[in-house]
C-alpha cells in the first residue's frame, strides 16, 4: 500500500510558468490528502493568486524565488506561499489590495499575509479537511468514516 505524502516543499523561479506549474502541484496535492473537489478548486484559485502576487509585486523586475509548502495537520491543509522580495509595501501605482487578497479570503477558512523575517512576503492559507470529510459523507448519506449507511432514500435530500 502506497502511502500518501502529508507535505510538499517546492521552489519556483518568479515567473507566470511557475504559477501553472505550482498551482497544479498544489491542486493535486489538496486531491491526495483529502480535500474536496470544490476545496481542490479553491486551493488552484487560492495558490493562483498568492503566486501571481509574488511574481507580479515581490521582485518588481528583478529574478527572484517563490516558496510553496502545503502540510496537513490536526485535519487541516495548510499552505504557505512566500519570496524573498520587497516586502509589504505601499506603492502609488496600485490602488488598494486588488481583487486577488480577496479572493482568497472568501475560498479558504482563513488566511494572513505576513512580512518574513528574512525579507518578503509570506501567504498563509487554511482549509479544514475534517468539515471537507464531513460534508463529503453527509452528502453521499455516510453516517461515519467506516462508511455505514445512514439510510437515507433516494428521494430524500441532505440539508
Amino acid at each position: 500500500m502506497q502511502s500518501v505524502a502529508r507535505n510538499l516543499n517546492e521552489t519556483y523561479e518568479a515567473t507566470p510558468v511557475a504559477v501553472a506549474e505550482g498551482r497544479t502541484q498544489l491542486a493535486d496535492f489538496a486531491a491526495k490528502v483529502g480535500a474536496t473537489p470544490s476545496q481542490v478548486d479553491a486551493v488552484r484559485l487560492a495558490a493562483s493568486e498568492a503566486m501571481t502576487n509574488s511574481v507580479l509585486h515581490a521582485y518588481r523586475g528583478s529574478p527572484g524565488l517563490i516558496y510553496v509548502n502545503a502540510a496537513v495537520a490536526s485535519g487541516e491543509l495548510w499552505i504557505l506561499i512566500s519570496d524573498d522580495g520587497c516586502g509589504l509595501k505601499p506603492r502609488a501605482d496600485r490602488p488598494g489590495l486588488g481583487l486577488g487578497l480577496g479572493l482568497i479570503s472568501q475560498v479558504s477558512d482563513d488566511f494572513a499575509v505576513v512580512s518574513r523575517a528574512t525579507g518578503g512576503t509570506e501567504v498563509r492559507i487554511r482549509f479544514n479537511l475534517i468539515n471537507a470529510e464531513a460534508e463529503a459523507q453527509e452528502f453521499r448519506g455516510v453516517d461515519d468514516v467506516s462508511g455505514h449507511r445512514q439510510g437515507l432514500s433516494p428521494s430524500m435530500s441532505v440539508a
